[in-house]
């Protein structure tokens, strides 16, 4: 090779050479932007202060959640979903063409255990608001509000029995375990109120699962909900004896300066950590709390309007909880979860719907359209998302004697505020309220709509355990924000 050639084959050596390097640092400068433009999966929290708040993903249309859970299985064709032709084929079978469609999908056995006979509504219907929402006579009150709800009529579960149905909705998952919505809501946004829970619940029975509904599973300790009581002091036990009280905080100090002693080689012991901080927080809860569970406080307009004067005791149980969850959510609790359970039967009208539907329909009616005026009249409804939801809906044909039995192929649910289109109805049902054949919705899409109102993103919310990341949608990608539902 001669000289000439020589240089040549060096120079292009080190042109490619300087080409590469400069690739290489493209690359770099490339991840570090990409790495900061994109939010953390984790948030950073301090297990001694796990309430702090933190910055969400993006700019949310919500700060806090209001979730009411009516617990059984409200029907949707007595309720919200109104069918004519299910009213006009009364007592007549499921047509032959209605049958076959549910049989091709996955949820065929939805027809199980009940009569071949379709039961109409036995209430009266009509058209209400601006937006002309089918409401029945069941709920009178919130019939006023359906401009400012959003429906969604095509809701699916993945179980037909209500424990997993439930858990489905609150975590996920239908297998118990897993951490709950408003777990993971506090989780990725702490609080704006360090003097109270982040994360409420109220109830009389509880939820058909128990405390796998509100659960934090495999999320740190301190995320668990707390259950506040609608009446007397909202926690048993909170304020100490006279004779303790002038030393507490001594107590307290001391007690946590061993604990830290015991933590120190024990990093990661999210339970210890929880202890520690729930302390605290029980200490400052001690006027808060009784604080804002004083009820008598409000106007007695206010009471009265909640139903807290209402000849039915059950009318009254709702309306204090209703109450109690704005005088929350205004204080900044994050999430407040609400179960009208009173009893072991929930909405699980499988004989007799009308002796167990319409009770319990005046039992949360006037409560919650209540709870929707107040926090319109002080300004909170933009930054507070209401839900009204349950584990799935009931059949079109009849069971037992004038009952209905479980449907998880399509349901109805309402949202309001927070950020929610109002006055839309989203997805439906076929002509007898069985199956969604119209924007069918999974309760993923369902959860991944809830955090972005809240500025999360669900893919980007996740937790690391057992070696793999885990999210309230499932795995990243699976699950969507439903189009149209926010504003």
């Amino acid at each position: 090779m001669n000289h000439a050639a020589q240089d040549s084959s060096r120079r292009k050596f080190l042109g490619q050479l300087g080409a590469g390097f400069g690739t290489l640092a493209f690359e770099a400068i490339l991840l570090q932007e990409l790495r900061a433009a994109t939010p953390r999966m984790r948030p950073t929290i301090d297990p001694l202060q796990p309430f702090s708040p933190r910055t969400p993903h993006f700019v949310p249309r919500a700060k806090s959640v209001i979730f009411l859970f009516l617990v059984g299985g409200p029907s949707q064709v007595d309720t919200f979903d109104y069918k004519p032709e299910l009213q006009r084929l009364n007592g007549q079978p499921l047509p032959a063409s209605v049958r076959r469609v549910l049989e091709g999908t996955k949820f065929a056995h939805v027809t199980h255990g009940c009569e071949d006979k379709l039961l109409g509504s036995p209430y009266r219907w009509q058209q209400c608001g601006q937006s002309g929402m089918w409401v029945s006579e069941l709920f009178p009150h919130l019939a006023r509000h359906v401009d400012q709800l959003c429906f969604i009529h095509s809701m699916q579960a993945e179980s037909n029995n209500h424990a997993p149905a439930s858990y489905q909705l609150h975590t996920g998952d239908v297998r118990v375990g897993k951490a709950s919505l408003g777990s993971w809501t506090t989780y990725g946004l702490g609080s704006e109120n360090q003097d109270l829970p982040a994360y409420v619940v109220l109830f009389d029975a509880g939820p058909l699962g128990g405390t796998g509904n509100y659960s934090n599973g495999f999320l740190p300790a301190a995320f668990q909900a707390t259950r506040l009581r609608d009446h007397g002091t909202p926690v048993l036990d909170l304020v100490p004896p006279d004779e303790f009280a002038s030393g507490q905080r001594a107590s307290l100090d001391l007690i946590r300066e061993l604990n830290l002693r015991h933590r120190e080689p024990r990093a990661g012991f999210t339970e210890l950590d929880a202890r520690l901080a729930s302390y605290e927080l029980a200490y400052r809860m001690q006027s808060s709390a009784i604080e804002v569970g004083n009820l008598e406080q409000e106007s007695q307009h206010t009471k009265r309007s909640y139903g807290l004067e209402h000849e039915d005791e059950r009318t009254r149980s709702f309306g204090r909880k209703c109450l109690l969850a704005r005088r929350l959510v205004e204080e900044g609790v994050r999430f407040v979860q609400l179960y009208d359970m009173p009893d072991k039967d929930g909405w699980d009208a499988h004989a007799k719907l009308q002796d167990n539907h319409t009770p319990r329909a005046r039992w949360t009616d006037q409560p919650v359209a209540a709870l929707l005026d107040d926090l319109q009249q002080r300004g909170l409804l933009d930054e507070t998302l209401v839900i009204w939801a349950s584990e799935f809906g009931r059949t079109p044909l009849e069971q037992g004697e004038g009952g209905r039995n479980h449907n998880s192929a399509g349901f109805t649910i309402w949202l309001a505020g927070g950020g929610v289109k109002p006055g839309q109805r989203i997805g439906a049902t076929d002509e007898f309220g069985y199956l969604a054949v119209e924007r069918p919705t999974p309760f993923r899409d369902l959860h991944a709509t809830i955090l972005a109102a809240l500025g999360l993103n669900n893919d980007q919310l996740s937790f690391h355990t057992s070696g793999r990341e885990e999210r309230l949608t499932g795995v990243a990608g699976s699950a969507k924000i439903i189009p149209g539902m926010l504003a």
